[in-house]
């Protein structure tokens, strides 16, 4: 979805923008925002607009987690956003939740590995998104597949913080996107012996340490409201 087709469109957004609109700037990602979260809506998920990582911390504390009320379990999937928004020591620290925590740096890989088959199984997800695009379609490669695993399928509840940083035109911008700067940078981030560590460039290589082997388009939320979004008016993760 994009304004530029749609002239009329502005002036309805121009009603909705709750966002900090104190300058051109600020307008022009509070409209954007807006039509990103009109589209995501019309996919059947369900989204809020917060204006930092923090403050999309605080709402998901204080709006989204009081309405889950079969939330007994929570784990995470991999993401620097959610790491950001101070989430993940939050919930560690809610006596009324059981913390499937696959972020936990003391586990062997063993471990985590098994942690995060038991987060498939947890009551609410909570992660990132590599790309979402103009037209409401979340896109992702993983290294393993456990975060787009439990995006798609196991949790009642998935809770996705993505930075304004992730909205692009289509899903073939979302996949160059990925493959061109986010995957390098995620494997230097991580450490990997892979090539685009060395070159920042995708090699489409066959190291053992190779990141991008998973790809999933989720193009709605089934059922309807599984899938809830934070769109975060900031830069935030990669």
């Amino acid at each position: 979805m994009s304004r530029k087709n749609d002239p009329k469109k502005v002036v309805i957004d121009t009603r909705v923008v709750t966002a900090k609109t104190d300058g051109p700037v600020d307008t022009y990602w509070a409209l954007r925002l807006a039509d990103v979260k009109q589209a995501l809506e019309a996919n059947n998920f369900e989204v809020y607009v917060a204006d930092s990582a923090k403050a999309a911390g605080e709402l998901f504390l204080g709006t989204i987690l009081p309405t889950l009320k079969d939330a007994k379990t929570v784990s995470f999937g991999g993401s620097r956003t959610l790491v950001d928004t101070g989430i993940v020591e939050a919930v560690r620290e809610n006596a009324a939740l059981e913390v499937i925590d696959t972020f936990d740096s003391s586990l062997s890989r063993e471990e985590v590995l098994a942690r995060r088959r038991l987060s498939l199984l947890a009551d609410v997800f909570l992660t990132g998104t590599n790309a979402v695009t103009e037209c409401g379609k979340l896109v992702n490669l993983d290294m393993i597949g456990n975060r787009v695993g439990g995006i798609n399928y196991g949790p009642n509840h998935v809770v996705l913080f993505i930075g304004r940083n992730k909205i692009v035109d289509t899903v073939q911008d979302a996949m160059a996107r990925i493959k061109e700067y986010v995957a390098p940078v995620n494997a230097m981030r991580l450490n990997k012996n892979t090539p685009c560590r060395q070159t920042s460039r995708c090699m489409d290589c066959s190291s053992p340490d190779r990141i991008c082997n998973v790809w999933t388009i989720t193009e709605k939320s089934f059922p309807k409201g599984r899938i809830r979004i934070v769109l975060i008016n900031e830069e935030a993760g990669y």
